[in-house]
């Protein structure tokens, strides 16, 4: 069996747009008629270049090549062009690609993908989901500012079953260094965490998110603001290039420390290991994909840390993270956004089941992508998935900033 064939889809999520303003999908088929889905989950060139880079990865380094052989492709693509490092973008292409062999694998066996990894340790996995608004109410922009909202959508997702719940009240992140926050988001920061605490009591966890926009110095002050709240993690609490100062941090509050969506490859994940980081966040579609991340769960392993794959993508993503997870003993909980857009495009392969996911039995990833949907969906902007804001935070006025994706309206 050997890897002939690529087809890259750019699908943009109609309204209200979670998950990014457009998902990468690739499509690999072998020479005997097997057909793998994967998902790119790399935003730091449009996606007229990206897909460009996904079709020389596939064309360079794997096309006639056996899809079983996921660690000498991988080494390929590592060491491309004289580097064996660490490529955002490159390894963001490869991650794709490589979701799509194991989907391939083990439709070629008919077996699930965790089968293929170690097998089953987990039925269901814990389910997590960042605060949306949920009710009419809640308008946007100033949901992301309002504390008794947010804490309203809490209520709501606890309702469903969810027991963790994810918010980033603390203002913008910028294309500058790291920073040190407003008096008033700190103090914003720190009434969310309290209304939120006493709205959900102890049914649900607090993720507090950040977005990596501290600098050493803010990230400990914030933690010491909201560290009363027992938050369940402090997410990303300084920029992805500072792991090094990480450390710092994790010493310094009683907050366990939470980073990875920016990560790609054990090399970055292992200096987050060592910086004291508690719970690793790998982005399948950018981390290096499904086998790269069963080792970076080996390595969380060794550390006593746990994983929590992140999701801010589509829906082949989730699918991957999903897989790993059933795989490994130390799978603390799943990333999940919920719209109709999300299940419609893997069929509903996928579910949330009282704050679980329940781990899908079928070949492959476990789910059949609707290719129609996808193509009926292209993206035609000219932003990219994720923007950071350029101005420099305001320590005069409120800062609100609703991310990196503006929600879509009808």
């Amino acid at each position: 069996m050997k890897l002939v064939d690529l087809e890259v889809i750019v699908t943009s999520p109609p309204a209200p747009g979670w998950g990014g303003r457009y998902w990468i999908l690739v499509k690999v088929t072998t020479d005997t008629g097997i057909t793998g889905w994967g998902e790119c989950y790399a935003s730091s060139v449009g996606p007229v270049a990206m897909e460009a880079v996904i079709r020389d990865v596939f064309e360079r380094h794997m096309a006639d090549e056996n899809p079983e052989n996921i660690e000498l492709m991988f080494r390929r693509v590592y060491s491309s062009g004289f580097t064996q490092r660490p490529d955002l973008t490159v390894i963001g292409a490869w991650s794709g690609l490589e979701i799509a062999c194991w989907d391939i694998l083990g439709k070629d066996r008919d077996r699930p993908v965790h089968a293929l990894i170690g097998g089953r340790v987990n039925d269901r996995i814990r389910a997590y989901t960042y605060l949306y608004p949920t009710r009419p109410s809640h308008k946007l922009p100033d949901f992301w500012v309002n504390a008794e909202a947010s804490a309203e959508a809490a209520v709501d997702m606890v309702e469903k079953g969810y027991t963790a719940v994810k918010f980033d009240p603390a203002g913008p992140y910028t294309i500058r260094s790291g920073h040190m926050p407003s008096m008033r988001d700190i103090s914003r920061s720190a009434v969310f965490c309290r209304v939120i605490r006493e709205a959900v009591g102890d049914r649900a966890d607090l993720l507090f998110g950040t977005h990596g926009q501290f600098s050493t110095g803010g990230a400990i002050r914030m933690g010491a603001a909201i560290e009363a709240y027992s938050p369940l993690w402090y997410e990303e609490p300084i920029p992805p290039d500072t792991l090094h100062e990480l450390s710092k941090v994790a010493s310094s509050i009683k907050i366990p420390v939470a980073t990875g969506e920016r990560l790609t490859t054990k090399q970055e994940f292992a200096d987050a290991l060592r910086a004291g980081t508690s719970i690793l966040q790998p982005a399948l579609g950018r981390a290096g994909g499904i086998w790269e991340a069963k080792k970076i769960a080996t390595l969380a392993e060794a550390w006593n840390a746990q994983m929590a794959p992140h999701l801010y993508a589509g829906p082949i993503e989730w699918a991957a993270n999903v897989q790993l997870a059933a795989s490994i003993p130390n799978i603390l909980m799943c990333e999940t956004i919920e719209t109709k857009f999300h299940f419609d495009l893997i069929k509903n392969g996928l579910s949330v089941e009282g704050g679980y996911i329940p781990v899908p039995t079928g070949a492959g990833l476990g789910i059949e992508v609707n290719e129609a949907l996808a193509r009926a969906n292209p993206y035609t902007g000219t932003g990219l998935h994720l923007q950071m804001q350029e101005a420099a935070v305001s320590y005069h006025d409120e800062n609100v900033f609703e991310g990196g994706a503006p929600s879509k309206t009808e």
